[in-house]
């Protein structure tokens, strides 16, 4: 059975996330428990307990979903052992777990970075005045004429129709006002502490690409395809230029989802604690399949599906 894997990006953590899968999984246990030693703080527990206050800071909430993605994929290859990863990508963050996947790095080499990327992007938001706002149902040109004059960045083009802005908090305000006059039927302020995906995370970027510059990687065992630039990344260089580059680049999740597409793939497995990608890939292409994975039932359906 061949088979994409997609991974989830910030904001869909939940408290409760993995809890049943360890309980239920020696090989989930003791993956968390693993990610509990390397970080030096019981994460399993913030994933297990919450408070959704703590889960959601940046530096929690990256490695905890981050471990979540492969705790599922080692299950899910115990499972169905005919499973052939044939590609892998993930939405922001969740490229570093598409990485792991991939092999391009070990599983704490993988921890240890994003749990760096979230605690210098959550010290970029707490000396920035940033925001984020979804502008749906608007065309990309006049989206991108908007960013230009309210000098704001385009952060994500996730879908046709859903686009996401990031910068400053005056900025972001000014976007949201003259939005309807752009032919954008609605503008969303998203719940987050900055700007993601922005230049306001220029600081972080600088600081993650010295983390990356020390960190063992190697070329994927398959391909995966990078957010920065949608087309899949090869080389150690690559990876680590690409990885940087994200922090303050544009996810561009569409044409990362039409390249695969092309490519041949049709089946894609959603390995995260919510629908997201499924949700985006349905608005993209609804020709391909996408399985989503969240827990330790959607897990035994998804076997099933797979066998």
């Amino acid at each position: 059975m061949n088979a994409v894997l997609l991974f989830a990006g910030q904001g869909a953590q939940k408290v409760g996330m993995g809890k049943d899968l360890a309980e239920s999984y020696p090989t989930v246990r003791a993956l968390f428990d693993q990610a509990d030693a390397t970080l030096g703080y019981s994460l399993s527990n913030i994933m297990f307990e919450g408070p959704m206050e703590e889960l959601t800071k940046t530096s929690r909430c990256q490695p905890a979903l981050y471990a979540h993605g492969l705790a599922i994929l080692e299950v899910l290859k115990s499972k169905v052992p005919a499973l052939n990863i044939t590609a892998t990508a993930g939405l922001s963050l969740g490229e570093f777990t598409a990485h792991a996947a991939a092999g391009t790095f070990d599983f704490a080499t993988g921890l240890n970075l994003v749990f760096q990327r979230g605690s210098f992007m959550e010290e970029a938001c707490e000396n920035t005045k940033g925001a984020m706002l979804a502008l749906l149902g608007g065309e990309e040109s006049a989206i991108r004429e908007l960013a230009k004059e309210c000098d704001v960045d385009v952060a994500n083009l996730n879908a046709p129709g859903q686009i996401v802005l990031s910068g400053s908090t005056e900025g972001i305000s000014d976007a949201a006002a003259k939005s309807k006059d752009k032919g954008i039927k609605r503008a969303i302020p998203l719940p987050v502490a900055g700007a993601y995906h922005s230049r306001l995370m220029k600081s972080a970027q600088d600081k993650l690409a010295v983390a990356l510059a020390a960190a063992e990687i190697q070329s994927p065992k398959v391909p995966v395809v990078c957010n920065f630039e949608a087309r899949p990344v090869a080389t150690p260089e690559e990876i680590r230029s690409t990885l940087t580059s994200q922090v303050t680049g544009s996810v561009r999740w569409v044409e990362s989802m039409q390249h695969l597409i092309a490519a041949g793939h049709t089946t894609f497995i959603e390995l995260g604690p919510d629908a997201t990608l499924a949700g985006l890939m349905g608005k993209i292409d609804k020709s391909v399949k996408v399985i989503s994975i969240k827990d330790a039932a959607s897990l035994d359906a998804a076997v099933a599906q797979l066998q």
